[in-house]
């Protein structure tokens, strides 16, 4: 499981904390490191790119810059077409100019997890654990592991 420089000690737990975004594709769950979120922001007009993978929506301009986005619906093999109204905007990889962004239906709260609670035995590309609420899980997504 990854995890970033946003990892602390909380002196009322024994274990370590994180803290993760949560949002939502469809009527799964997920969330992803705090740490490697540069920003959120709405959908705007997206610029088809012909030739690429389907599950590149396309580009748009952010700020000057360049932002391929990426729809995860297509990459998790969900069939069902993205609401898409929030853009999740990763930092960059050291060495690489390029920027990225995730399309999710509805992007919820930053939450503090027990990294201890996060179950790492469940295998699938992308996928880093899982994380029980209630009787619901919440995915948890290694966005370094997803092919994009």
């Amino acid at each position: 499981m990854a995890t970033t420089n946003q990892t602390t000690t909380d002196a009322d737990s024994d274990g370590i904390t994180t803290h993760v975004l949560e949002f939502s594709l469809g009527e799964n769950r997920y969330c992803v490191d705090i740490g490697y979120v540069a920003e959120i922001v709405n959908t705007e007009e997206l610029t088809p790119v012909p030739n690429t993978p389907d599950h590149i929506e396309g580009v748009m301009d952010l700020r000057g810059e360049t932002t391929k986005i990426v729809n995860l619906r297509m990459i998790f093999g969900d069939e069902e077409p993205s609401l898409g109204n929030r853009i999740i905007v990763f930092k960059r990889k050291r060495g690489s100019d390029e920027r990225i962004g995730w399309l999710a239906d509805e992007v919820h709260q930053v939450e503090q997890i027990d990294v201890d609670e996060v179950d790492t035995s469940v295998e699938g590309e992308g996928i880093a654990g899982v994380i029980r609420r209630g009787d619901e899980f919440v995915l948890w997504i290694d966005p370094t592991d997803v092919r994009v």
